[in-house]
């Protein structure tokens, strides 16, 4: 279901919210995240500035005009605190602001794997784990949901300044890659296990989840669930080994669906 199909559905379901079964299923799913009602919180301005000045000191750039920016970036009141610590680990290295700029590059190819900076455990895990977030938000507004759901799984959400943020991507590529379980998880972890998590993101993950218990398997929902991963694959120039296979299901359940309505039908 595309976005703006959940938002048009939004006044029938958030009401909802609060009886939800879904939920109740969903708070069920077997987690590797192990966290507590409401016991991530993201850290405060200061808290986070604090740490991003720390980490930009101890790679050597304490120089005038590095700090300057670097206070021309936190004084920003408008920017997300996710993208002014990104923009930090950038300011101070060359081979993040490289990563960064690639993900965000629409014209860029996709990548194919978790990038070695990232899995790089000489580096603090502050400075993997905010710049793998960022890493994987800027893929999932890409559609580059593999990419992105590998790289979360690759950090922790206690150890980045946007917990909710962490969870809300995986989510969404959960959802796209039409893997329920996980992505149910994953909403549940927006909607109890962080405290104070955006409505935006709130409001998203309820309407994604709403949307999964609509889910069947072998009808034409599933069908047209897995033409879109096979546009969305075909645009990413994806058209390998795995889009053929998917390509392959549709055809045969297509298939099957036909004999099935033709024998109903007395074979006319």
């Amino acid at each position: 279901m595309r976005l703006h199909r959940w938002f048009l559905a939004l006044s029938c379901a958030v009401p909802l919210a609060a009886a939800s079964p879904a939920l109740a299923k969903a708070e069920k799913t077997p987690a590797k995240e192990v966290v507590s009602f409401g016991t991530l919180q993201a850290p405060s301005l200061d808290a986070a500035r604090g740490q991003a000045l720390a980490w930009l000191k101890g790679v050597g750039k304490a120089d005038a005009t590095t700090l300057k920016n670097f206070e021309a970036l936190w004084k920003d009141p408008d920017r997300p605190l996710l993208d002014k610590v990104t923009d930090t680990l950038a300011l101070g290295d060359n081979q993040a602001a490289k990563l960064l700029k690639q993900a965000r590059d629409p014209e860029a190819p996709a990548p194919t794997k978790v990038p070695d900076l990232l899995r790089d455990a000489k580096r603090p895990a502050f400075y993997r784990a905010n710049l793998a977030l960022a890493y994987a938000k800027a893929l999932s507004n890409r559609r580059v949901y593999e990419e992105a759901l590998d790289v979360l799984k690759a950090a922790k959400p206690d150890q980045v300044v946007d917990p909710a943020g962490y969870f809300f991507h995986k989510a969404v590529a959960e959802h796209a890659l039409l893997l329920p379980q996980e992505a149910s998880r994953s909403i549940v972890g927006v909607l109890e296990d962080v405290a104070e998590a955006p409505e935006r993101y709130k409001l998203v993950a309820m309407l994604m989840l709403y949307d999964m218990q609509s889910w069947q398997t072998k009808d034409l929902g599933e069908i047209a669930r897995k033409m879109d991963n096979v546009e969305r694959r075909l645009e990413l120039a994806r058209g390998g080994p795995k889009t053929q296979k998917i390509q392959k299901e549709v055809v045969a359940r297509l298939d099957e669906i036909i004999k099935k309505l033709e024998k109903q039908q007395g074979g006319s």
